[in-house]
């Protein structure tokens, strides 16, 4: 699983990034970033696509009068992407609070064996049983609870430093 993190990670800084940063820099074609960028010109389109597709990117159409050539002039929509980070870290951190509610409030019973995790109201409504028969244990649920409260503040600090740097430039 680490080897395929490694690719993505690797396919993010060498490709990618360096196309916007070419798109911010006014690189406008697709076969000028190509250059700028020493990236084979089918990836950069691949990419440029898939940026476009994100509506991140946005490009204008022109057709040379000598060829009859259509070209691409690409542009990054910086704006686009704060709005669309903000919206998703958003539903993020609200998926997350309202687990850390749900963790908070509630008693929580397991499965000796990890079948089944319940709340009290869930784990009575079983008589305290699995479905593999076994008695239903108490879970301390500390770690749950903590391990969400990392994570709020981490996608909090995250959004944070994002806004702040799309601020700066």
């Amino acid at each position: 699983m680490q080897y395929i993190a490694n690719d993505i990670h690797n396919t993010v800084e060498n490709t990618i990034i360096p196309i916007i940063k070419a798109l911010i820099d006014g690189v406008e074609t697709d076969e000028e970033i190509a250059n700028s960028t020493e990236i084979k010109l089918n990836i950069v389109r691949r990419i440029l696509y898939k940026l476009y597709d994100l509506k991140i990117a946005n490009y204008k159409r022109s057709k040379d009068p000598d060829t009859q050539w259509f070209t691409y002039s690409w542009k990054f929509e910086e704006d686009e992407l704060i709005e669309k980070v903000n919206e998703e870290s958003e539903k993020v951190l609200a998926q997350l609070k309202d687990s850390l509610l749900k963790e908070e409030h509630n008693i929580y019973f397991a499965c000796p064996h990890g079948h089944v995790r319940y709340n009290f109201d869930e784990a009575s409504d079983d008589e305290f049983f699995c479905v593999c028969g076994e008695e239903l244990m108490f879970q301390d649920n500390e770690e749950v609870i903590e391990s969400i409260k990392t994570k709020i503040a981490e996608t909090e600090s995250d959004l944070k430093s994002f806004n702040k740097k799309m601020a700066k430039d």
